[in-house]
Parts: C-alpha cells; sequence; structure tokens
C-alpha cells in the first residue's frame, strides 16, 4: 500500500513538478506568448517546423512536453535536440471552463476535445495531443487518430486522509467523484456513502480534500504517476476492484488526414500495442454509444500473444452490472471489443439502456446518491 501524502503537499510537490514541464530556456528569452485574452496561447522558441495543440492544464501540458521531447529524439535535425521547432498551443476548451456541474450534465467527452477539433481543422495547429478517456468514438470528418504513446497504468487511485479504501467508509461520508463509472462501482460495493460532483485539476481536487470538502476522492493513476505525484495515492485499485475508464493512461495525437507533412512525424512515435487495446476498447464503447454520460468501463491488455478485454456497464446507482470478457488473437481486436458490447446490449435489454439514457438526460447535477427509483424508472 502506498503512503498518502497530505493534500496540502500533494498539491505543492505538483506545482513544482509542472515548472519541470516548460522549456529549459526562459520564456522571456526564447518563448512567444499571445495574450492571455486570446483562444490560443502559444509557448515556442523561434519559428514552428509543427504546431502541437493541447489543453492548459498540468497534466495535459505534461502530455504534450512528453510528446514534444519524443518527436525530438526521433526528428532532432528537423526539430531541434529538444523539439525547439515544435510550439506548445494551449487551447482553452468547455469542458476546462465549466467546472461546476458533472461531464454527464453538460455534454460529456466531447467538451474537451471540441475547441481542439476547430483550431485543428482551420490549421491553426498541426495536430492535437489528447488523454484518449476523454475521445469520443467519432471524430470530424478529415482527421483520425494517427498515433498513441505507451501507456501508463491504467488504474484508479484512492485518496483519503481518513480512510484505506471506500469499501470501509461509514454511512454518510462524502467521497468525490463527478465520474458515473467510478460512482456506480463504489455504489456497487458501498451504497451507504455519498458521491458528490467534485471536478477541477488535481491541484484544485487534492485542496479540496484538505479543506476536508469530502473524505476521499479518485483519480487516475497515470495522471498522477506523468505528474510524479503518485506519493499521494492511498490506495491504488486493481481491475477487481474498479474497472477503469475505456482508453484510460493512454495518451493519442490526432491529425488531419491529407496533412503528409505531420503525418510523416507524428506516424513514428506510434506504440503499436497501446494503439491496439485502446482501440478494441472504444469499439466496445462504440457499440453500447458510450460516453461521460454513462457508467461504461473496459480495458483491454496483450498477454502472451493474445488480447484480453474485460468490460461493464452498470445503473448509475450500482444496482446492476452487466460485464463480459474475451480471450482472443490480436489480429481481432475490434471484432473482440464489438462482440463484448453486443453481449452486454443483448443481456441488459435495450430498456435498460433506455432507461440509463433518461437517467443521465434528467439528472441535473451528479452531487447526490441516485435512488434506485430513478435508475430503473
Amino acid at each position: 500500500m502506498l503512503r498518502a501524502l497530505s493534500a496540502a503537499a500533494c498539491a505543492a510537490a505538483m506545482l513544482a513538478s509542472a515548472d519541470a514541464f516548460l522549456p529549459s530556456t526562459p520564456l522571456s528569452n526564447a518563448a512567444k506568448i499571445r495574450p492571455a485574452t486570446s483562444r490560443i496561447s502559444t509557448i515556442m522558441s523561434g519559428e514552428p517546423v509543427i504546431k502541437l495543440g493541447t489543453r492548459g492544464s498540468p497534466l495535459a501540458l505534461a502530455q504534450a512536453y512528453e510528446t514534444r521531447r519524443r518527436l525530438a529524439e526521433l526528428f532532432p535535425e528537423e526539430l531541434g535536440e529538444k523539439g525547439e521547432k515544435v510550439s506548445i498551443n494551449i487551447i482553452n476548451t468547455s469542458g476546462d471552463m465549466e467546472l461546476s456541474k458533472a461531464l454527464s450534465e453538460i455534454g460529456g467527452k466531447g467538451l474537451f476535445t471540441k475547441e481542439l477539433d476547430v483550431a485543428l481543422l482551420k490549421k491553426e495547429v498541426d495536430f492535437c495531443v489528447h488523454s484518449m478517456k476523454d475521445v469520443p468514438t467519432y471524430l470530424p470528418d478529415g482527421t483520425h487518430l494517427e498515433a498513441m504513446l505507451p501507456r501508463e497504468d491504467t488504474r484508479d487511485a484512492f485518496i483519503s486522509p481518513k480512510y484505506q479504501s471506500f469499501e470501509e467508509m461509514p454511512e454518510g461520508t462524502v467521497i468525490g467523484s463527478a465520474s458515473l463509472r467510478r460512482q456506480a462501482q463504489i455504489f456497487a460495493k458501498n451504497p451507504k456513502i455519498k458521491c458528490v460532483n467534485f471536478r477541477g485539476n488535481v491541484q484544485t481536487r487534492l485542496r479540496k480534500l484538505d479543506d476536508e470538502v469530502v473524505d476521499a476522492t479518485l483519480l487516475a493513476l497515470a495522471g498522477l504517476k506523468r505528474m510524479n505525484m503518485a506519493d499521494c495515492v492511498t490506495k491504488v485499485l486493481d481491475w477487481d476492484e474498479m474497472l477503469p475508464a475505456v482508453a484510460q493512461g493512454a495518451i493519442g495525437i490526432q491529425v488531419r488526414s491529407d496533412d503528409d507533412k505531420t503525418l510523416k512525424y507524428i506516424s513514428a512515435l506510434n506504440h503499436k500495442d497501446t494503439k491496439t487495446c485502446v482501440d478494441c476498447e472504444r469499439s466496445f464503447l462504440a457499440t453500447l454509444d458510450g460516453s461521460c454520460k454513462t457508467p461504461i468501463a473496459g480495458q483491454a491488455r496483450i498477454i502472451d500473444g493474445k488480447i484480453h478485454f474485460r468490460g461493464l456497464v452498470a445503473s448509475p446507482d450500482g444496482s446492476k452490472i452487466f460485464r463480459a470478457e474475451r480471450v482472443g488473437d490480436v489480429s481481432d481486436y475490434m471484432k473482440i471489443g464489438k462482440d463484448a458490447g453486443e453481449e452486454i446490449r443483448k443481456e441488459a435489454g435495450e430498456q435498460f439502456f433506455a432507461d440509463l439514457l433518461e437517467y443521465v438526460q434528467d439528472i441535473q447535477a451528479a452531487n447526490t446518491k441516485p435512488t434506485k427509483a430513478a435508475a430503473n424508472k
């Protein structure tokens, strides 16, 4: 079990690590940053060869700089030994600006990507770096996901200064999570606690935890590791305890399909096994027409030359959970995800999905435990 640091210590560590994401050359000498009022802020040294689009959170920037580092390693003569010829363009998204409501209320996954899509299509940037779990299963015409970086640990992390697990939390205690996927799996094992809407970047959530707004929270372990904050974790949750979101822990890169210049650079970054597993999971998600609006989890991994997939769909209160597992040839990765989704659709029945859709459309805020009456309406 990992030792949990105080939320304040974790937030301080995060801010220190965030400084490490910036270029080694002082911005005053090398970087050109557009005014803060601009929709896009740009960090670059000199004239760029290619332009990277990203959200502006510390985690998103960590992922952007990781991508730039890998490009520099592969193309040092063209892009600079430190990636000086890759500009990083920070784009504000609707999901980052509307933090008072749960994603299920305000539109789901696309809230973190649609402004990036627009910038890509308008050629304001040449490629976009995404947390893959935020990316819808549909993409704008003329764009596609060309590459994924090697995947980080996909598991969720439980963080609490008071408790060692959410199963042991007593009745009336509060756990912060805006994820219906996490809420459903929490309620399935501990229906007496309360889940409240809990969004914002990592340091915001940890400060709320330190201020005792909630008693515990869950975060993706991948993000904490990328920001050197794994010491904040109380317990890492294995798949049997909390099945992660589809594509969790993966960084994906979206490009314009006709941009041969950018494709040359980005295709070289692709980690084949990661992309295969994520595409399998997204096939499952697409079959279920899922998003952040629905409690769906799915994970695939390659073991001894076979792809192993596990997925689930739940009612928001956790009273009903439908699961599917598959093992097969890696070459059948898309079919495996689709077949697992079709199995769950058949077992749960179309009325279950109709009721689930009605529930998430009607929900006003993810700040109270969903009642069984509402989930089974």
